[in-house]
């Protein structure tokens, strides 16, 4: 799907949008008001359930990132899993993880509402409602402003969590070590294997946040650098800060008291900031506490906003929620978003929020790791993510079994709820989205080469989303260009005669006779590979023993005559008389190079006022400069 300018969100959020986005959505109820309950399933070992949970995160981080990267769209694992699997798939992924990030901002305004109430008296579900609303009309203002307020309120939380850490060693070790080792660490595991495995699946919830900024890539800039450096940044300081901070609360609060506490971090807090006023170091952690649920809730109202945009965008949801309001944001899919957030926090308790979450995003995890799988041996050219996970397929392979071990672990109750999503998902698309749709998976090239079909709209998506993000900075656009061999043509000719005159001027510079650069070139032309838009043709091919790229760049004052048997690019060039010919010959070891110049020059070929400026240029050097 090619987005217009006007349909495309705005590309506002740097590298420390991303990371603060990705860090505020896992600080939070997964910190402040999870490691009691936790610590009541699996004892002391609860310090090693959040470990193993960060670290099985890891495959669908890396697989997150390089779906991100190659298709930077909103709608985050819905846009990957519906272009990959299919769009029964892809209406899963969209359903399942619109109510993943949904339950996660509910768990975050619960917690809000339980750390509030150690210093006020409120009413906890009536003001995590008021709070949930108050959200939703930020983030219909734009991304931009909420992430303002999420950076603002990551950074002040680090910085009460860094004080309350290297305070909480101090007086672990003023304290001793080795005597709280063997009264709070033994037995290590209690409840044995099993409860150590059930216990990883709930804190799971913790990293869901991790991957929120998967569906705001399209807002992302620079998106190869930004979202896999954000997110290993991210995952790296939430490990740290967890595994240390859980330590301490063991260690000060004791086995038996933390396992009873919804607010142990302020508990922690009471028994350690003795040197300060009174209640003063349990306030700031209160507030760090207040300041990290916000920002969860915040960022998962504006990351589940937009999988209904993403699903109306194609046809899977009404297409009045991929409309965007004022602002520019998607105020309709916010809002509806609200409400259902809103009907959440009125029905579940703390513990159904982050085992129904756990349970929905460990399954849409594995998908994800499918996904990649399947992207890279469909062998799609035009697949060309800026970030490739490295230990293909194996990490993915760990990231498809890991889960499934840890759903079954997790009792009957999240298995059930996630396999009634999955069904009504299934349910959605077969009776109200499949009459609407005509495009299948990436799953289907992997099937051409079993003998079975595939989809070639497909293709035709990666390469306009490759126009849209240009060439890289590692990418020899610029030289190519700068090299190009010009001919200025001021009578008409024929498609044929350029070809032939495009191949003498290249045949110097490539390893290839013209009659094979002149064979390749019109093969191109009859297959309907030259792309044509507002009036100029991209003609190109790719040789075997060849490193480099070559570009001939071609102008007729007079309109092309399309001599070729080509239906197609005789209607293209009635509506638009062709004026300029691009011919681009790069080696075959690097097909997505030699498609991104392609999508660069496209790019600028669309730009405003190109095919004026083009048909008023004088001479060789200004064809280039264009």
């Amino acid at each position: 799907m090619s987005l217009e300018k006007g349909d495309r969100l705005k590309k506002r959020l740097k590298l420390t949008d991303v990371y603060v986005i990705c860090t505020g959505a896992m600080f939070g109820p997964g910190f402040f008001l999870l490691p009691g309950i936790a610590a009541a399933m699996s004892g002391p070992s609860v310090i090693v359930a959040y470990l193993l949970s960060g670290l099985l995160v890891i495959p669908a981080m890396l697989s997150q990132a390089e779906l991100a990267t190659a298709m930077p769209r909103a709608g985050g694992a819905y846009y990957f899993l519906d272009r990959t699997l299919g769009p029964m798939m892809g209406t899963v992924g969209g359903m399942g993880t619109w109510l993943a990030l949904m339950l996660k901002a509910g768990f975050a305004l619960i917690g809000m509402g339980v750390y509030l109430a150690l210093f006020v008296d409120v009413p906890i579900k009536p003001i995590a409602v008021a709070v949930a609303i108050a959200f939703a009309g930020l983030n219909v203002l734009g991304s931009k402003e909420s992430s303002k307020l999420v950076r603002l309120l990551v950074f002040a939380l680090l910085a009460i969590l860094a004080f309350f850490l290297v305070d909480g060693l101090r007086t672990v070790l003023l304290n001793g070590v080795a005597e709280a080792h063997r009264t709070q660490f033994t037995p290590f595991l209690p409840e044995g294997i099993d409860g150590l495995l059930g216990t990883v699946g709930m804190v799971f919830v913790v990293y869901i946040g991790l991957t929120k900024v998967a569906s705001l890539a399209e807002e992302v800039q620079d998106p190869d650098r930004n979202i896999p450096l954000g997110m290993t940044l991210s995952l790296a300081t939430v490990i740290i800060v967890y595994v240390v901070g859980i330590y301490v609360m063991i260690v000060v609060l004791g086995i038996d008291n933390l396992r009873q506490s919804l607010t142990p971090v302020a508990d922690t807090a009471g028994m350690i900031f003795t040197w300060l006023p009174p209640r003063v170091g349990v306030f700031c952690v209160v507030a760090a506490a207040v300041a990290a649920f916000a920002s969860i809730a915040n960022t998962g109202i504006l990351a589940a906003s937009r999988y209904p945009l993403a699903m109306a965008r194609d046809h899977l949801m009404p297409s009045r929620l991929a409309l965007l309001g004022r602002f520019g944001t998607p105020t309709a899919s916010i809002a509806i978003t609200a409400i259902l957030l809103v009907a959440f926090l009125l029905v579940l308790d703390v513990a159904g929020f982050a085992k129904l979450a756990g349970a929905l995003q460990l399954t849409l995890f594995g998908l994800t790791n499918v996904a990649v799988i399947v992207m890279r041996e469909s062998r799609i050219e035009s697949y060309d993510p800026g970030f490739r996970s490295p230990l293909y397929p194996w990490m993915q392979i760990a990231g498809i079994l890991g889960p499934l071990v840890l759903i079954a672990e997790m009792g009957w109750l999240p298995a059930l709820f996630t396999m009634g999503v999955v069904s009504a998902s299934i349910g959605w698309y077969t009776y109200y989205a499949r009459g609407q749709l005509v495009r299948d998976g990436a799953i289907y090239h992997v099937f051409e080469r079993l003998g079975r079909r595939r989809f070639a709209g497909l293709d035709t998506e990666l390469r306009s989303i490759m126009k849209e993000k240009g060439a890289r900075a590692a990418d020899p656009f610029d030289e190519v260009v700068a090299n190009a061999v010009t001919m200025d043509i001021d009578t008409q000719v024929g498609l044929s005669g350029i070809i032939q005159g495009a191949s003498d001027r290249l045949q110097d510079r490539l390893p290839a006779t013209v009659d094979r650069l002149v064979d390749g070139f019109m093969r191109g032309v009859m297959a309907g590979a030259t792309p044509v838009s507002r009036g100029a043709a991209l003609l190109h091919m790719r040789l075997p023993d060849f490193e480099s790229s070559e570009l001939a760049i071609v102008r007729c004052a007079a309109p092309l005559v399309i001599d070729a048997d080509d239906v197609a690019l005789h209607r293209q060039a009635a509506e638009h008389p062709i004026h300029a010919v691009f011919f681009l010959v790069s080696g075959e070891h690097d097909a997505g190079r030699h498609l991104r110049i392609l999508a660069q020059l496209a790019a600028c070929i669309e730009t405003d006022g190109f095919m004026e400026e083009w048909l008023s240029i004088r001479t060789d050097q200004e064809l280039k400069e264009t």
